[in-house]
């Protein structure tokens, strides 16, 4: 194990067993097209989020979250996909200050599955 893999495990960010699997199943080089695409659009996601949010677009709000839990599943981001879950199940009426603060966090378990995925993929 390089002392990459041992960063990337020791932050919990990204479940290894299930990044594993991935790179077995789709291939290592597939999955490092794979990452780069969900780093390029998560951000976009995100962004989606706050609007659909600031606009009380629920519809939208629902499907920006429904995107980034399940590209967040697929890649071992676990925590990361939990809060997207609570985020896609959430009506907006219900969140009120609460949503801002969600998508914080959010953002904060989004840049460290990214920075764990940019370590495993260099890693390979």
């Amino acid at each position: 194990m390089t002392s990459s893999s041992n960063s990337v495990s020791n932050s919990n960010a990204i479940d290894l067993p299930t990044f594993t699997d991935l790179q077995g199943a789709a291939g290592v080089e597939f999955v490092v097209e794979l990452t780069e695409t969900f780093l390029e659009e998560a951000p976009q996601q995100i962004q989606a989020l706050h609007q659909a949010l600031r606009c009380g677009d629920q519809a939208a709000f629902r499907r920006a979250a429904h995107t980034l839990k399940s590209n967040g599943s697929t890649f071992g981001a676990l925590a990361f996909s939990a809060l997207a879950r609570e985020l896609e199940l959430s009506k907006l009426s219900d969140l009120g200050a609460e949503g801002a603060l969600m998508l914080q966090r959010l953002e904060d378990e989004y840049r460290l599955a990214a920075q764990a995925l940019k370590e495993l993929c260099h890693a390979t």
